[in-house]
């Protein structure tokens, strides 16, 4: 990481506790960790606000909502939240190709027409939501998806606009494809509250 005070400290909250039980288990430890432990006192609600996100009650399957943050880590080239989204998305969906294909040319891939819409509306949220207008909205919608679907959908990326971010200016490094299937196995199983 570019930040070693951050990673060196030891921190608190409920991710310094895993950080204490991976290192004692001599398991690899993810960076983003770090990044919660740090200050847990704000990073504790990030962590329940994304849980919410990306498993309570929503017109959206899990399955869709961790392709869509993927989908949104893979448009920002933030390859360690993409993989390790993907590995979510591959689990829930329980079609990896559906999610490789997704990634690479949506367009071209096997999802419904009505997905195929919502993916290129969060498209152009990652790459100029400032251009976008009602009647792209509208298009969506007609295509299915109701105003609730729209807004979680538009949540899901924002959030991940923030955590690519996060991730890159803070030097979290790529980790190797099979912890990233770790990763993706917790958080299809566990989600993003640690219990």
């Amino acid at each position: 990481m570019f930040l070693t005070e951050v990673e060196q400290r030891e921190g608190g909250g409920q991710y310094a506790d895993l950080i204490r039980q991976m290192q004692g288990a001599g398991a690899p430890v993810s960076q983003i960790f770090h990044l919660f432990a740090f200050k847990p006192a704000m990073t504790d609600h990030l962590s329940y606000f994304t849980e919410e996100l990306m498993r309570g009650p929503s017109p959206l399957s899990p399955g869709l909502r961790e392709l869509i943050a993927a989908f949104t880590s893979y448009q920002n080239c933030c390859h360690y939240c993409a993989n390790s989204h993907a590995a979510a998305a591959a689990l829930l969906l329980q079609d990896r190709e559906l999610v490789q294909s997704v990634l690479q040319n949506y367009q071209a891939s096997g999802l419904s027409p009505a997905e195929k819409a919502l993916i290129g509306f969060i498209e152009k949220v990652t790459h100029r939501s400032w251009e976008i207008r009602r009647h792209e909205v509208d298009e969506v919608r007609e295509a299915g998806w109701s105003d609730e679907a729209l807004y979680d959908a538009i949540t899901i990326c924002a959030l991940f606009n923030f955590y690519n971010r996060w991730v890159h200016a803070a030097g979290v490094h790529v980790m190797p494809l099979e912890w990233h299937e770790v990763s993706g196995k917790r958080l299809a199983k566990f989600g993003y509250v640690l219990r």
